[in-house]
């Protein structure tokens, strides 16, 4: 067998060191845009859905939100890309936009949940200490819902880490990029490639995630 032959880059096979260590400055460029894209929508998503469930909560309009949030969340994010585009243009700006509403519906819903989960006497006995409304939230009903949060959190990221690779539309989608040109050229290395860093960033994350959440609620773990 001469060198050609056993160059997987000239056999163009689907697992091939040979392309991890020629094109390692590419892949780490494009995990990097994957892993900025994905904190930044899901930070941007979180610091909107706190807010937005308590005010509705208290508006009694958490059905309504909800609603409107699932509804944006069915829209296609080729259709969904396209209507920002005119606005936001060809830029990480757009994919940044549309992944905030996509991760809006699973936030919300946690969120909600998780307020609406704490146990009423609990409240009862807040108030019966004078805690008022902002102090009872802040004190005592979001530190309860806090482990419904994270596992909304947790899936609102797996999910962003997978829709993210849609932003080659716009020329922002991260590892999407790689797997796009690897499918437009039949390049079977930088698609699996590619595809088995965006599912390992996947799990990355929620191990992270869920470190940070047994972290934060101790009360949680030892009860379980």
């Amino acid at each position: 067998m001469g060198p050609l032959a056993s160059d997987c880059l000239v056999r163009n096979t689907w697992v091939c060191p040979k392309y991890v260590r020629t094109r390692s400055s590419d892949l780490t460029a494009a995990l990097t845009q994957h892993v900025e894209l994905t904190t930044v929508s899901v930070l941007i998503g979180l610091a909107v859905a706190l807010p937005l469930a308590v005010v509705a909560r208290r508006l009694r309009l958490s059905s309504l939100l909800l609603g409107t949030a699932t509804v944006v969340y069915t829209v296609p994010s080729l259709a969904l890309f396209s209507l920002l585009v005119p606005f936001t243009g060809l830029s990480s700006t757009t994919v940044v936009i549309g992944l905030v509403l996509y991760s809006l519906t699973i936030l919300l819903r946690n969120v909600l949940a998780g307020l609406d989960g704490v146990a009423a006497d609990v409240r009862e006995a807040a108030r019966g200490m004078g805690f008022g409304r902002t102090r009872l939230l802040l004190r005592v009903e979001l530190p309860l819902a806090l482990p419904t949060i994270m596992a909304g959190l947790r899936v609102a990221t797996v999910s962003t880490v997978a829709l993210t690779t849609i932003g080659f539309l716009v020329g922002s989608g991260g590892l999407g990029n790689l797997i796009q040109d690897g499918l437009q050229s039949n390049f079977k290395a930088e698609v699996l490639t590619a595809s088995v860093l965006c599912v390992l960033l996947a799990v990355v994350a929620d191990l992270l995630l869920l470190v940070v959440q047994r972290v934060l609620t101790p009360w949680a773990r030892s009860q379980s």
